[in-house]
């Protein structure tokens, strides 16, 4: 449903996505993770048709995004990460404006909305001004808007960002039943926890695809042992033989060590985070 070759954009002497290779199949949940300034917007933009790449092809549901643009919006939903609803229309007013944006007739709209409103849970608010919306309300009635004219893909950049987590569980919640729907989704994220959703996930860092895999694959790709240590000062850790890098992980320690190295009584064995491999996947390329 997604395929990239050589997907390249700069502006000026920056470039902000290098040579992307991607190729995601329909059904899938695929994850774009990485920090600030990644390239990951960018890359959505792309496959939305909204910016021309500087080289490199892109194909989103079977059409051209630069040859054929019109046609893979008229596929594709996309939730920028600025909420762009009409703050002073209802939920109901914000629907109607935006299926007549879609072309979606009146008994489609009556249809589908019902539904959607109930997959949501948002019915009991469809005359509140957009404004007066929770974050999460606000993300599921921009996501509601998104679906209203039935699309084949859905790229989402960093849907969640600034939600609380019932809300971020409830919008997963949504999306994994979209999928089982046959809808193929593309989402940025920063965050490790919902990397995990995915079904696959590509790092990226300055603008560079670095690693692509399923979470479970990547968490236990590290060749280098991780320790789990409670109550132990990180720079002491580190000066230790045998002890690769240390991380912090909320109240512990990640200890890595060299292979051959031996733990010290205590220690832990876990499996790496996927935040453990990202980051040793930066520091050792």
């Amino acid at each position: 449903m997604i395929r990239t070759r050589g997907l390249t954009k700069r502006f000026g002497a920056l470039t902000a996505v290098d040579r992307l290779d991607l190729d995601i199949p329909q059904g899938e949940v695929f994850g774009l993770v990485g920090p600030d300034g990644a390239g990951k917007t960018t890359t959505l933009r792309m496959l939305a048709a909204l910016a021309a790449p500087t080289s490199g092809s892109a194909s989103v549901a079977g059409f051209d995004a630069v040859s054929d643009p019109n046609a893979v919006k008229d596929h594709i939903g996309y939730m920028a990460q600025r909420f762009a609803l009409y703050p002073d229309l209802t939920v109901a007013e914000n629907m109607a404006f935006y299926a007549d944006l879609f072309g979606v007739g009146a008994a489609d709209l009556r249809s589908l909305s019902s539904r959607l409103l109930e997959m949501t849970r948002m019915a009991p608010f469809t005359q509140r001004p957009a404004g007066k919306l929770s974050g999460g309300m606000k993300q599921k009635l921009a996501l509601m808007c998104t679906l209203l004219h039935r699309p084949r893909v859905l790229l989402l950049d960093e849907p969640t960002n600034g939600v609380d987590p019932v809300s971020r569980r409830d919008f997963w919640l949504i999306l994994r039943g979209l999928v089982s729907e046959g809808i193929t989704l593309l989402l940025t994220t920063a965050y490790m926890d919902e990397a995990e959703r995915c079904d696959r996930v590509a790092f990226m860092n300055g603008g560079r695809l670095i690693r692509t895999g399923a979470p479970a694959a990547l968490r236990a790709s590290l060749p280098e042992p991780c320790f789990e240590v409670e109550g132990a000062q990180r720079h002491e850790l580190a000066a230790r033989p045998g002890v690769r890098s240390v991380r912090p992980a909320g109240s512990v320690v990640h200890v890595f060590l060299e292979p051959g190295a031996r733990p010290e009584p205590g220690w832990r064995p876990i499996t790496p985070s996927l935040e453990d491999v990202f980051v040793s996947t930066l520091e050792h390329p």
